[in-house]
């Protein structure tokens, strides 16, 4: 859907909302998958130097770099353990709050490590960033979810990706050369997601807690006041009203934990489907896309003062292309857009291990390489980069989304701490064909959507659900398998049971 001015005026606080949940969220995740690394080294090898004076031997150097980029990894698995108590018990908007001290700290750490003669001090900082990672990427997707009007929610769901391709282009575009890109400004680029979040802590706290949040603590007024500054002043009984039912439909213990939420069988499906859409957003191959990228244009004959740019070039095309998704992703609906990003991965992967396998026969084939290339950072932008999170926040309820993005963070950091131990080992081993791994990947994650996965734009979570009890197993009692086909939902799990009476589909 391409929206009107009306729409602009009308949910403009909503949108500047978004644009500030994105700066102190999912933005600085995307802000730090790309690090300087040249320059880290040399500053770890210097370091030495001052130390032992004697240089660092290769080992030793390996072994201090594969500790500093895995403990972001660890630190984004550690925050992303306790999302869910903590945005139960105090909401999305001081959780993100108190976080945006974290990358404060950890910016003084960086920024003065040169200063210090310290790369203990990377260490530490590069873990806290990784902390406050885990910790924004579920706060931020669930604020988001709570926020979205249905006839916004594909666009606002998105914001999530954008956000986070925004930061992956800004630390690719400060990295340049020109810019903090040198071997005494490095520091800078390290420091810099302290300003991102003081920028939050400044403006996050001008706008309302999520209006559900609020409504399922009680405080009806509350949750008008905030729908009337984010949504326009009119009538939001029919949205109150379905918030109402999505708390009465998971009524019972006072939180959903993961584990809970793990045991529940009227979540089973929803629970196959987060993990499956978390596979394709990691085990995809994006990451590798870019490291092959490098010997790619090195091929094609560019130059390796190029090269960045044409890196940079990469980014911009995904941030635009997330951007043009969100803006349609409400007219076309989640599965079709889904679909065709795997789609033309799948393809593209497979032209990507021919070309690249005869690249040294001519130069064209270099050039179709590259061409394949943004082939499929297009495609993945399209496709599972900026829909999946979508799907995941609009599946849940209010109740269960908060664990479900907690294990969506969970098993994301898992496979990116995965992909960062064995991909070296992968890559060195059987080269381009590694592609063909993460082929049948995507392949598989496309049957697993185009089967199981129901539309779920424009509907309701009450109506979504109904979809999902197609394939889940629900029992009534002893013994008793309810039947998918009938007019009353039971909802039964670890933390109520409710029946609810559904529309009867013609």
């Amino acid at each position: 859907m391409i929206y009107c001015c009306h729409d602009l005026v009308e949910y403009r606080h909503l949108f500047v909302m978004v644009i500030v949940l994105g700066i102190g969220g999912t933005f600085q995740y995307g802000f730090h998958i790309h690090s300087p690394s040249v320059f880290i080294k040399d500053f770890i090898n210097h370091t030495w130097i001052n130390h032992y004076q004697s240089p660092i031997e290769d080992n030793t150097l390996m072994l201090i770099w594969s500790f500093i980029i895995s403990s972001y990894c660890i630190g984004g698995f550690l925050g992303s353990i306790m999302t869910g108590y903590f945005t139960s018990k105090y909401g999305s908007k001081k959780c993100l709050l108190y976080s945006d001290v974290i990358p404060m700290v950890a910016a003084v750490l960086a920024g003065c490590s040169s200063l210090a003669w310290s790369y203990e001090m990377i260490l530490v900082g590069k873990f806290l960033y990784g902390v406050n990672a885990g910790l924004g990427y579920c706060f931020h997707s669930k604020y988001a979810g709570e926020i979205a009007p249905k006839s916004l929610r594909g666009f606002i769901n998105t914001s999530i990706s954008l956000s986070l391709v925004s930061g992956r282009v800004v630390g690719q575009f400060v990295g340049l050369r020109e810019i903090f890109g040198t071997e005494q400004l490095w520091p800078v680029i390290m420091s810099l997601s302290g300003f991102w979040a003081l920028i939050q802590l400044i403006t996050l706290p001008f706008f309302p807690e999520s209006p559900s949040y609020l409504l399922m603590k009680g405080d009806q007024k509350g949750c008008e006041k905030a729908l009337n500054l984010l949504w326009g002043k009119r009538d939001h009984q029919a949205a109150i009203d379905e918030m109402l039912k999505e708390k009465a439909a998971k009524s019972g213990t006072q939180r959903v934990t993961a584990l809970q939420l793990l045991q529940d069988p009227s979540e089973r499906c929803q629970i196959y489907t987060l993990i499956v859409l978390a596979i394709s957003i990691q085990f995809c191959g994006i990451n590798l896309m870019y490291f092959y990228a490098m010997e790619v244009f090195k091929s094609a004959g560019f130059s390796e003062t190029k090269i960045p740019y044409l890196t940079l070039g990469m980014g911009l095309c995904e941030l635009v292309t997330v951007f043009i998704c969100s803006l349609v992703v409400d007219r076309f609906g989640r599965r079709v857009v889904l679909l065709t990003g795997y789609t033309v991965m799948v393809w593209g992967f497979t032209f990507l291990v021919i070309t690249i396998s005869f690249q040294a026969q001519a130069v064209w084939i270099s050039y179709c390489s590259v061409f394949l290339i943004f082939l499929f950072v297009i495609s993945f932008a399209a496709g599972p980069g900026s829909t999946a999170v979508t799907v995941v926040v609009e599946i849940f309820s209010q109740k269960t989304r908060a664990p479900a993005l907690e294990l969506l963070g969970l098993i994301n950091w898992l496979e990116l701490f995965i992909l960062t131990m064995i991909f070296p080992y992968l890559q060195a081993s059987i080269g381009q064909f590694c592609f063909l791994i993460f082929l049948v990947v995507i392949a598989a994650c496309a049957v697993y959507v185009y089967i199981f996965l129901p539309e779920t734009k424009g509907k309701s979570w009450l109506e979504i659900t109904k979809e999902f009890n197609k394939y889940n197993c629900r029992r009534k009692g002893k013994g008793e398998v309810l039947k998918p086909q009938e007019d009353i939902i039971v909802l039964s799990s670890k933390y109520g049971t409710v029946n609810m009476a559904m529309e009867h589909e013609e």
